[in-house]
């Protein structure tokens, strides 16, 4: 009886544990994306309000490696970040957890600036926010 009732405080331990760990890490959530064009510097990947709140973005590639300078967050409230990214991600790669200042808060748009070049095929980029 004892195994038994050890056991199931073990399960439960560890399940309180996971859940807290998921919790700190945040979820990531796909907020939209754009497919990069070597004729203009950036794109604006609208989300509006309805997805949530979010304490930080994370930005995903592919179809070829994309040079991003910086970021502009819009957010619901009328206010706006500029986050300098500064990072050239490769096929399949993504940015660091790049956080928001405040608190969590609803984004309505993201502008993307990055760096013209010939690609053989138009790279993606998608948005994810964390929650």
């Amino acid at each position: 009886m004892r195994k038994v009732l050890l056991g199931a405080v073990t399960l439960v331990v560890l399940l309180t544990l996971g859940a807290s760990l998921r919790a700190q890490r945040g979820e990531a959530v796909f907020l939209g994306d754009r497919h990069v064009d070597g004729e203009m510097d950036h794109d604006v990947i609208r989300v509006g309000k309805a997805e949530g709140w979010f304490r930080a973005i994370q930005l995903r590639v592919e179809g070829g490696m994309v040079e991003v300078d910086r970021v502009v967050v819009h957010f619901g409230n009328g206010t706006q970040e500029r986050l300098d990214v500064r990072e050239h991600i490769p096929d399949g790669g993504r940015t660091r957890s790049i956080d928001l200042s405040g608190d969590k808060r609803h984004i309505e748009s993201v502008e993307l600036w990055y760096s013209k070049a010939r690609w053989e095929r138009r790279p993606r980029v998608a948005l994810f926010g964390i929650r």
